[in-house]
């Protein structure tokens, strides 16, 4: 039984790996399901859906579609032309809608907590990468403000169904999935999906609506037990980061499938096409770099500089290395290059065991996951971290973060401050295979210690705050897989990261620690520069809605250059793209103000301040808790925040992010002429009247509402 009260399938009784090893057997009651998902309980013409609404931009529909699942209904909203010229789209557009519409005292699981689905003005383009999307949300892992990318087809084909965004609230009394088929979205019966696996799930939507090749959101039975650390699966990918799965969950949502006829006006169709012949050119000269490698080629470098995540971060260099690098995948499973649609580069890996105890293990791991499954947990079988990936996706689990609580696992069981009584009798020791899976297993299934796990770190050290010292995280969010003793840039973007201590958002400086002459991967000075600019960078291009891998194909790099924004939108954005960068990073920092979090949740974990390294090329290595300081008050003041971390007012204004500013630019074609006195608040009261943020406001101030 889930946390809802339903009953829901016992994947753990069986044999590991049953749900997909005796697909055949539940042949008849997947195809009772299909038949039981076509039956539509409700469905709904879009209002204000017609084709022949005005297209504001081109390379844009001007629509956001809103489905409320207590409700039932769904509307469109207009996008505002001043809101895409300041946040462009993707991940700016839903930090504006978050920032306008989530309270700080709104939970991850209340019905008041909403998922923002948004694209960027080259999602669903022919142009290679252009298949991005972003989701805003409350996190239930951090408990704070989530932002996500991810590739796959689901963006392209909500472009295509006539879309910009996505916007889910509510809460459904009964387990639903959504179908949107162009102009009408469907609400249909999901009893019969629950305890399917993610991938079983995304097979029966697209079976359902009849197009194999629909984009779809799906969760896993984790996600139905609300596991702080689920993820969203995207087509074959995943929103990983953040637990968001939890909140489908928390929904009664168990999927969404898309499938759209439309093509969104492009400024110069001849230029779009001209750009996109010499970046497929230029992309497919640089593709033999990923080509039979994908990002497991990561492995052997980053051992060799002494910073892999080995046995829970204690080491940076794992002396098995070579049994989970990408030789050792090309000897164990046979491989293949995966890619997204309309790339040439195919930067992914899909493994398949070829034989032996985990023959017929089937994973596309990256980088990120073999080093937090594999070295991290002492792992050295590159075949069980493909088995281990493999049950993260069926259960709908963030790899990283699950790799992170097993570590955490085997160290406090070979500490003694666990037994096996805790662990449902698994030896959680370091580089146990099978205690790797057993433990994912348990946090999947919430039991025994799993239980503890799968309300994420954030959690564990409020309950065990004696565990602290083996911690690894930032705000709440696990460590990505580089430690941060052997590259100080890192550090800081662990801990200024917008969703906790994260490598993409955080911007990732390894590169340019290792390769810019003017960088020393142990130096202080000039990191806060250097981490804000990349920062900045990556806002930006998660906004455009484009692939990071293809950026400088396009001139998307720290001087933006380029055509392609002015040949899709017919806008002169290029020029604008590092300060729209710089004005999404601050409102992400801004609803982090307003959510709480100040210097002190900015700080790095004990291992990390108090603990050298010992073996390697960064043995003796330790950046001291003054270190630290020295760089994030570099970093503070070249933000314009001020020495505890809150964003200064001046910054406010300068980039165009005061409540007036943003007034203005919502409502450029009405007459008002200042914002509504509750506009940009967090407060509560029983006052009605703003019309952005009905249920957000202040209660009293006859002045416009400050940060």
């Amino acid at each position: 039984m889930d946390p809802h009260g339903h009953v829901v399938d016992d994947f753990d009784a069986r044999p590991d790996g049953a749900l997909r090893a005796n697909v055949r057997k539940r042949d008849d009651a997947l195809a009772q399901c299909i038949r039981d998902c076509r039956v539509v309980k409700y469905h709904r013409r879009v209002q204000n859906a017609s084709r022949r609404q005005t297209v504001m931009l081109k390379g844009y529909w001007g629509r956001i579609l809103r489905v409320d699942l207590n409700r039932r209904t769904c509307t469109v909203e207009k996008l505002a032309r001043g809101i895409i010229a300041r946040f462009l789209g993707g991940r700016g557009l839903a930090a504006w809608y978050y920032f306008n519409e989530i309270s700080s005292e709104v939970d991850a699981f209340s019905p008041a907590n909403t998922l923002f689905f948004m694209t960027g003005p080259l999602t669903g383009t022919d142009l290679p990468g252009g298949t991005r999307f972003q989701l805003a949300t409350k996190s239930p892992e951090t408990r704070m403000y989530l932002c996500s990318s991810c590739g796959g087809d689901f963006a392209t084909r909500l472009k295509e169904a006539g879309f910009d965004g996505l916007v889910i609230s509510g809460k459904a009394s009964d387990w639903t999935w959504l179908s949107i088929v162009d102009d009408t979205v469907s609400f249909h019966d999901a009893r019969g999906l629950l305890g399917f696996t993610s991938n079983l799930t995304r097979d029966a939507l697209r079976e359902a609506v009849g197009d194999a090749k629909a984009g779809t959101l799906s969760i896993g039975p984790a996600a139905e037990r609300l596991v702080r650390i689920s993820c969203i699966n995207v087509d074959e990918r995943a929103l990983g980061r953040g637990g968001a799965g939890a909140i489908m969950g928390s929904k009664l949502l168990k999927g969404v499938a898309v499938h759209g006829s439309k093509r969104c006006p492009l400024a110069d169709p001849e230029r779009v096409g001209r750009i996109r012949e010499s970046v497929t050119a230029r992309l497919r000269k640089s593709a033999g770099a990923w080509e039979g490698r994908s990002t497991l080629q990561y492995i052997e470098p980053i051992n060799e500089l002494g910073c892999m995540p080995t046995r829970n971060f204690q080491t940076g260099t794992f002396e098995g290395a070579s049994g989970v690098d990408i030789f050792a995948a090309r000897k164990r499973a046979r491989v293949l290059n995966t890619g997204c649609l309309r790339c040439p580069v195919a930067c992914g890996m899909s493994c398949e065991v070829r034989s032996g105890k985990y023959a017929g293990s089937r994973a596309r791991p990256e980088y990120e996951s073999v080093a937090l499954l594999g070295p991290n947990c002492g792992v050295a079988d590159f075949a069980a971290i493909v088995k281990a990936h493999q049950l993260c996706d069926e259960l709908g689990l963030d790899t990283m973060s699950a790799g992170h609580a097993v570590a955490l696992t085997m160290e406090l069981y070979e500490r003694g401050l666990i037994t096996g009584k805790d662990t449902n009798g698994i030896e959680a020791r370091f580089g146990n295979a099978e205690s790797l899976i057993g433990v994912i297993r348990l946090i999947g299934e919430r039991a025994a210690i799993g239980n503890l796990l799968a309300e994420g770190m954030y959690h564990v050290k409020r309950v065990r705050p004696e565990w602290r010292p083996y911690i690894l995280d930032v705000k709440g969010m696990p460590f990505a897989g580089y430690d941060p003793r052997g590259f100080h840039g890192n550090a800081l973007t662990y801990g200024t990261s917008n969703r906790g201590a994260c490598h993409n958002i955080g911007g990732w400086t390894i590169r340019a620690e290792l390769q810019d002459e003017r960088q020393d991967r142990y130096g202080l000075s000039g990191k806060g520069a250097l981490v804000k600019r990349i920062q900045d960078i990556r806002a930006y291009q998660d906004s455009i809605g484009i692939c990071s891998v293809v950026c400088d194909a396009y001139g998307f790099t720290q001087d933006p250059t380029g055509d392609v924004l002015e040949a899709v939108t017919g806008l002169p954005l290029t020029s604008k793209l590092l300060r729209i960068g710089e004005r999404v990073y601050t409102i992400e920092r801004m609803i982090l103000n307003r959510e709480g979090i100040r210097r002190r949740d900015d700080q790095l974990p004990e291992r990390i301040t108090k603990e050298a390294l010992s073996t390697g090329a960064t043995k003796g290595r330790m950046l001291t808790a003054e270190m630290y300081a020295a760089m994030l008050d570099e970093y503070y003041m070249l933000r314009g925040w001020n020495a505890d971390g809150v964003v200064k007012e001046e910054t406010v204004r300068k980039l165009g992010l005061s409540p007036r500013s943003l007034w203005k630019a919502a409502n450029a074609k009405k007459q008002y002429s200042r914002p509504p006195r509750h506009f940009g608040c967090d407060r509560r009261c029983s006052e009605r009247g703003s019309p952005t943020r009905k249920d957000l406001q202040c209660g009293g101030s006859s002045r416009p509402c400050r940060m």
